[in-house]
Order: structure tokens, then C-alpha cells, then sequence
């Protein structure tokens, strides 16, 4: 650090990313100690209660995990608790700012928002909606979403198009090099399963997840929302986006609008986005929100720069010294 570069100088100079983690990744009690720490933390709650009529916080404190859990709940939970930890680090760190944000699937909106462009206000009304049609779609057909593990994405995609049966079966996320995701009915992940494992997958996992997303199962809500999203409004910011349908930057407002409309049923190109970020010889990743499933993420994919996830109070301490690393 040189004589005349103050904290806020070296912090200013580093590319930040953000990045938010989607659904699946909560759990009942999260971000609970900085709502009891932090009154920005606690106002966000409050906020996001009076904004949606219900609650929310409640389930997100006390459970019970099945209703957190439920997709009409834990869409709107983890945009919520990112958000809430977002305000808490910029209040912290005032000096801190993200050159590029992410998030993965559900996590868009929450990188969206902090990119400014979208308030959160607009943004738990979409993921309120977004949430309920993928609920009603879930219910309608039943669905589940499985990891493979150890095998390439064109491994996967082969494995897909051999057991040709395109109403069962699709695949949903390119996670890392060897971790793909696979959406579908019922017996299509059972099949794609037990031909994975035949093929040589080290492992399949099924998700904790209420239904096949990223698959033609959610063609009803995504049109249902397309209408929701077409009438937010978004605005420009000098923050840069890294989206899930392309794997790549976007950044006019009507390809921002057009790609989380198709971000229902598309796969979520994830490990893609990640390298182009990368391109861009980040300093620091800061995932932001539940658990460390990017960080892992990030690992795995080979990353230029470190990860610090922020999830527990005492990660703040872990970011604080990170950027004056």
C-alpha cells in the first residue's frame, strides 16, 4: 500500500464481482444474526414484509424447513436475505462497489439489483410472481432436478439426446466442467440417472428442489411472467451484467429483460459466465447470501482471483481483509 493510497483508494482500484446464489442453497435462520445486529439488515425484512403482505421473515427465522423450502417462499426468502446482507456490506464498507455482478438462476435478480438495474422493490415483485407460477407449474407436473457429477457437459448433452425423450428430459445448469444439472419429469431423471452412472458419473445427486426448473416443464410460468417482466422497469447503470441464458455480458435493457424471461426454461450457462467474467482479470469474488456452493463453484472452474462468501457476521471480518490483501 503506497504512502498516499488511502483504504478506500485500494478498495476503489480492485475489480469486485458479486455474485448471489439461487434456490436451494437456503436454510431456516439465515441472515438472522445480521438482522439482530444490523438495522439495515432488519429494516430490509420489514420491508420486504409490508411490500409482499406477508410474513416472509418469519418463515425465513422460524421455518418450519418445508415451508421455506416450498418455491412460492424460498424464491422471494433468498432474493430477500442477499439483499439484506448487500445492504449490510455497502453500509460497512461504503467504498465498496462491484465492477460486475452475477447471480445463478434465482440469484439474477439479486445481482441485478445490486448492479442498480432494478430496484428491489420491482424485483421481489417479479420473484413473488416468478415464484408463484414455478410453484403452479410444479404442482401441475411433477419434476426433479439432479447433479451429475465427473462427467463433461457434452457427455451429458449426449446422454440426453440418446435417450431422446424431449418431453422428460433436459439439461438445466453447466455448473462447473464436471458438474452438470439435469431437469426433467420423474422418470426422466430416473433414466438420465441410471445411464449417467452407467457411463462412468462419479456420482448423481438429487436436488432439493421443488420441480424441474430450466426445463419445457416451466413453459406456463415463463409465459405468465414474461408480461410481469415486460411491464418493471429497468434502468442503465455503469455496473456490469454477466447473464445465465448466454453465459456472457448483456447489457441493453431489452436483452436484459428478454434473457430473464427466458431463464425459466433455459439452461443456465453458469461455468460460461464465470470464464467471461474471468476474462476480465478480476481481484476478488464476494458471494453474497447462503452457504459457499459459488465459492465451491469457482474452485472447481479454476478461477484467476479468490472467492470470500458472506453468509455468518464474522464473514464481513473475512472480507475486510481480503480487499487489503
Amino acid at each position: 500500500m503506497g504512502d498516499g493510497d488511502s483504504d478506500e483508494d485500494i478498495i476503489m482500484k480492485k475489480n469486485i464481482i458479486f455474485i448471489f446464489p439461487g434456490q436451494g442453497a437456503q436454510y431456516v435462520g439465515m441472515g438472522k444474526d445480521f438482522a439482530e445486529n444490523f438495522s439495515i439488515a432488519r429494516e430490509t425484512l420489514e420491508e420486504s414484509d409490508d411490500i409482499l403482505g406477508t410474513k416472509l421473515s418469519k418463515i425465513i427465522f422460524e421455518g418450519p424447513e418445508d415451508t421455506l423450502t416450498a418455491t412460492k417462499n424460498s424464491q422471494p426468502a433468498m432474493l430477500v436475505n442477499s439483499i439484506a446482507l448487500l445492504r449490510t456490506i455497502k453500509e460497512q464498507i461504503p467504498s465498496l462497489l462491484p465492477y460486475i455482478c452475477s447471480g445463478l438462476s434465482l440469484g439474477e435478480y439479486s445481482a441485478l439489483v445490486a448492479a442498480e438495474k432494478v430496484t428491489f422493490h420491482e424485483a421481489l415483485n417479479l420473484v413473488r410472481y416468478r415464484g408463484q407460477y414455478m410453484h403452479e407449474a410444479c404442482e401441475k407436473t411433477k419434476g426433479s432436478m439432479a447433479a451429475i457429477l465427473g462427467l463433461y457437459s457434452e457427455d451429458v448433452e449426449k446422454i440426453v439426446s440418446d435417450l431422446n425423450i424431449p418431453e422428460d428430459l433436459w439439461v438445466a445448469n453447466y455448473n462447473t466442467p464436471k458438474q452438470i444439472v439435469i431437469s426433467g419429469t420423474e422418470k426422466g431423471i430416473d433414466i438420465a440417472s441410471a445411464e449417467a452412472k452407467r457411463r462412468g458419473a462419479k456420482k448423481v445427486v438429487p436436488l432439493n428442489i421443488h420441480g424441474a426448473f430450466h426445463s419445457g416443464l416451466m413453459k406456463e410460468a415463463q409465459d405468465k411472467l414474461a408480461s410481469k417482466i415486460e411491464d418493471t422497469q429497468f434502468s442503465t447503470s455503469e455496473i456490469k451484467v454477466v447473464m445465465n441464458v448466454t453465459g456472457d455480458f448483456v447489457e441493453n435493457i431489452d436483452d436484459i429483460r428478454e434473457n430473464l424471461i427466458k431463464q425459466v426454461t433455459n439452461s443456465v450457462r453458469w461455468q460460461q459466465g464465470i470464464q467471461a467474467i474471468d476474462a476480465t482479470k478480476p481481484d476478488l469474488y464476494v458471494e453474497i447470501g447462503c452457504g459457499k456452493t459459488l465459492t465451491a463453484m469457482n474452485k472447481r472452474i479454476g478461477v484467476s482471483a479468490p472467492t470470500v462468501n458472506v453468509d455468518k457476521i464474522e464473514d464481513l471480518e473475512k472480507l475486510a481483509k481480503a480487499l487489503e490483501e
